[in-house]
């Protein structure tokens, strides 16, 4: 059986390594646009940061690694651009030499992941802008950086938040561009007021309700305009969303959304046969939302690409959604989402309320007891969990990930009361924080 998978990274290798494992027989073959195989994105910032002293320490596995070990036909710097579903082929050029390639395929997978937007903003081919998505990015990033004071960030979601902690950590002056009211949309309006006042307590300008439309400079980017302001700086790192790299679909049939996300069902196959997607460049069921959804994280591109190379390999086993579970650090603060913020229930037509505690994340008289803030959406005809929010010091990650149990469970307030959770004095209360905040919904 001849396998193709077109990218190199979580989803990609995940399912190659499935495929190898389960087929005796394959022939798998891997094409990477880039030159680096199988990393971990999400480190990228504390690279930046200096907490992670080489990009080298994010690299799971090697190309070489996946074709000596494995016996994966792993390839570098070979872009797909085109596919022909009726002929099973995929065609491309080896951006190093410029000489095509042709590739025929008994089963394709498409883990292309996605690309970080530049809007067309007026001078944005000036030195010194960036956006962060790749190692290559990172290595462009840090010596420029040592030149650099005076750095703004347009768009306050995880990744400006994850690269604004780490500049600060440098001892960078630090400007957050955003063009709606708040920072972190994902969460509701009260609790990114937290944020906020995080952001304040360490010195960054929050810039909130401005829209960047142009950057001026001689050769290099020395202002930024915006419909209200104009800033000087000395480098500026774009990060206002992805979207998913399937432009070379077109014509194929391939079935996308709106997002040009590739829409796969629960076996990860698209509505062509023989062909598969994964990860960043798939849609997501959510099983809250009950829809297709596009939350590109690597926990899910990783779950993905496993299931989908099992199901190649001919070993039938289904992806059982997300609930859209996350968290970051922010300076001092863990911030922690997971299902439905009030805002995306209302939307969606609920009938949702939501409660609010401020609690400790161990016993209050214990010492080092650090303020949590919790927040729980839910439906009020039946009381069923919808979402939850957590921002605090310590402990959000392992609440956030009861929360994410519960609502993959369709669970309800009162089973989150009655939930059998650990306790002692330097790690919790003898009532959870979740559990008091589901007691007080009357």
């Amino acid at each position: 059986m001849n396998y193709c998978i077109i990218g190199g990274d979580a989803a990609g290798m995940s399912a190659a390594m499935q495929i190898v494992r389960h087929d005796e027989k394959a022939n798998v073959i891997t094409l990477e646009k880039g030159t680096i195989y199988s990393y971990g994105q999400c480190g990228l910032p504390y690279v930046v940061g200096g907490l992670i002293p080489s990009t080298d320490r994010l690299i799971a596995r090697d190309v070489a690694t996946f074709r000596k070990k494995y016996g994966i036909d792993a390839r570098v710097a070979h872009e797909v651009q085109k596919i022909d579903p009726n002929e099973q082929k995929v065609m491309g050029i080896h951006t190093a030499t410029g000489k095509p390639f042709t590739i025929s395929y008994d089963k394709l997978l498409i883990a292309t992941g996605v690309h970080p937007l530049m809007p067309d903003w007026e001078g944005n081919n000036l030195q010194g802008i960036h956006v962060i998505k790749t190692i290559p990015d990172v290595e462009n990033l840090l010596p420029d950086l040592e030149q650099s004071r005076d750095i703004t960030i347009i768009g306050g979601g995880y990744i400006g938040l994850e690269m604004a902690e780490n500049l600060i950590r440098l001892g960078k002056k630090v400007r957050i561009i955003q063009r709606g009211s708040q920072l972190a949309n994902i969460f509701d309006e009260d609790m990114a007021a937290l944020i906020h006042d995080e952001a304040k307590k360490h010195h960054i300008d929050v810039c909130l309700n401005e829209e960047v439309q142009g950057f001026k400079g001689n050769g290099r980017v020395q202002f930024i305009e915006t419909n209200k302001n104009s800033y000087a700086t000395d480098l500026v790192i774009v990060s206002v969303g992805v979207q998913p790299n399937t432009d070379f679909l077109e014509g194929t049939g391939i079935q996308l959304n709106r997002k040009k996300a590739i829409i796969v069902n629960p076996y990860m196959e698209t509505n062509v046969e023989n062909i598969y997607a994964a990860g960043d460049c798939a849609t997501h069921y959510h099983r809250i939302k009950e829809i297709n959804d596009h939350i590109p994280l690597g926990t899910t591109a990783n779950k993905q690409g496993r299931i989908a190379g099992l199901n190649m390999a001919g070993i039938r086993r289904t992806f059982k959604g997300i609930v859209g579970s996350s968290i970051i650090q922010f300076m001092d603060l863990s911030l922690g989402k997971t299902g439905l913020s009030f805002k995306e229930a209302k939307q969606l037509h609920f009938n949702a309320d939501s409660i609010q505690l401020k609690g400790k994340d161990i016993a209050g008289y214990y010492p080092g007891a650090e303020s949590q803030h919790i927040k729980l959406v839910y439906d009020v005809t039946s009381q069923r969990l919808l979402g939850g929010q957590i921002i605090g010091k310590q402990g959000v990650d392992k609440r956030i990930d009861v929360l994410s149990v519960a609502l993959y469970n369709g669970m309800t307030l009162h089973d989150l009361e009655d939930l059998d959770l650990s306790y002692a004095p330097p790690f919790n209360g003898v009532w959870d924080p979740l559990q008091q905040a589901a007691r007080r919904v009357k």
